[in-house]
């Protein structure tokens, strides 16, 4: 569609992606862009609707503040309420839901426009293995001090070559990121992993969290992440944490669209 012909929102949304193969379409199996598209083209009576995320998830990974935009045909009756509501019910009965859709100009990106993501990722550390936090957290049942894995994790902190903590797949050109936020606290049996940055490279947040693991039940020292760091080799760190345990919590944006 040209510009003139369409009309731009800003959905914020949140999912379970347990079962689907993560954000973006693939040959093979469901994807949450798929279900949002088909939703969002039962509203304008079956035409298309391409979707733009401010990031893609992995297989088995969640979202509770994911930011995405959405190009309806302009002459669509539609509005936000109607947005919300329509696609929630079209999702159905899939984990997946519209908590917000606002309209944006053209020049607006959920991903471009972005400044910041935010994730956490959620350790349930005890002997017994989950029964209602299932598929939600990664079960480690050795101890963790919580006090060693931070001492670890502020070496991570500010700009630098996180190519020991990258996929071997990840396809970013430069390995150089700059982490704000690895906050890392315990709410009883749960182990709590609090990130934020500008952007991730791929399996970033799940390695890292592999590796503040090692730290947290004392198998390495606390000084082993610095070593990693300046490595920038993927065979020097940790093992890559299952996706179970992590969840896009926020996405940031100069001015907040939802506000």
């Amino acid at each position: 569609m040209a510009e003139a012909e369409i009309a731009r929102w800003a959905l914020k949304i949140e999912y379970d992606g347990t079962n689907y193969v993560g954000w973006q379409r693939q040959k093979d199996g469901v994807s949450i862009q798929s279900l949002i598209e088909e939703a969002a083209s039962k509203l304008v009576g079956g035409r298309a609707v391409s979707s733009i995320t401010a990031g893609r998830t992995d297989a088995g990974v969640h979202a509770s503040g994911m930011v995405i935009h959405l190009d309806f045909p302009a002459d669509a009756p539609i509005n936000g309420r109607q947005i919300r509501d329509g696609m929630g019910y079209y999702l159905k009965p899939h984990p997946v839901v519209v908590l917000q859709a606002v309209p944006v100009s053209l020049d607006w990106s959920a991903r471009f426009s972005a400044t910041w993501r935010s994730y956490r990722f959620t350790i349930l550390n005890r002997p017994a293995r989950p029964a209602l936090q299932e598929n939600k957290v990664w079960h480690v049942k050795r101890s963790l001090d919580v006090n060693l894995m931070q001492e670890g994790a502020n070496f991570l902190l500010g700009s630098h070559d996180f190519t020991s903590f990258r996929a071997i797949a990840c396809q970013a050109k430069s390995a150089v990121r700059t982490l704000d936020v690895l906050n890392i606290h315990r709410e009883g049996e749960l182990v709590i992993v609090d990130t934020q940055a500008r952007s991730f490279l791929h399996h970033q947040v799940r390695n890292m969290v592999g590796s503040l693991v090692m730290v947290g039940s004392r198998q390495w020292p606390t000084e082993k992440m610095r070593d990693i760091l300046e490595a920038r080799n993927r065979c020097a760190a940790g093992p890559t944490s299952p996706p179970d345990g992590l969840c896009l919590t926020g996405v940031g944006y100069p001015e907040d669209p939802f506000a």
